[in-house]
């Protein structure tokens, strides 16, 4: 099995890509989002921790970027109490399509988290950034001082992008990136 791991900035569109490959897509901000609303256990841990934050099932997102806008400690004692639990989703996700050819890993925290393996095909998507911005404000919860804060966590792109087997260069058209991801498959399914 190839495990194609995405690269990118926040809002360069590694969802949208991760997509067009056509094979099982692991996404870490799906299942984030599943934990917060289905995971009674999550709920307690980051109740025991913030308290002040989280007091009532299901978690609400709201209430996860108050936390991280009022301290920068309190992102990371967040991602150490779902880190485990996105690990083991992905360890599941890996068993259950075991069987395929290729699966895509559209983790954020991939290479912070030491997610990667050394046979892992990485690829940097590069978006222009006026770009991003654009479609970042199109998001309803849009908040440019909580992408500072993630940003924050993250390894620089130009890291991400040197550690890179390949780059697509995501102007947000489909036709442009079929014919990336066509001939990334090409060369990695050989």
């Amino acid at each position: 099995m190839v495990r194609i791991g995405i690269l990118g900035d926040i809002g360069s569109g590694k969802s949208f890509i991760a997509k067009e490959f056509g094979y099982p897509v692991f996404n870490a901000d799906v299942e984030v989002a599943k934990l917060y609303r289905k995971d009674k256990k999550i709920f307690s841990k980051l109740k025991k921790v913030l308290p002040q934050y989280f007091a009532k099932f299901p978690v609400d997102k709201e209430n996860v970027s108050k936390a991280i806008l009022d301290n920068q400690k309190n992102l990371k004692k967040i991602i150490k109490i779902i880190h485990v639990k996105v690990r083991k989703k992905m360890n599941i996700f890996l068993k259950k399509n075991s069987n395929k050819k290729v699966v895509i890993l559209d983790i954020p925290l991939l290479l912070e988290n030491k997610l990667n393996k050394k046979n892992d095909v990485l690829i940097f998507i590069r978006s222009k950034k006026k770009d991003i911005l654009k479609r970042l404000r199109k998001r309803k919860n849009f908040n440019p001082e909580l992408i500072k804060k993630f940003k924050s966590i993250q390894l620089p792109l130009d890291y991400k992008r040197k550690k890179s087997h390949f780059i697509i260069e995501n102007s947000f058209t489909k036709r442009s990136v079929k014919k990336y991801v066509k001939y990334i498959l090409a060369n990695i399914e050989k």
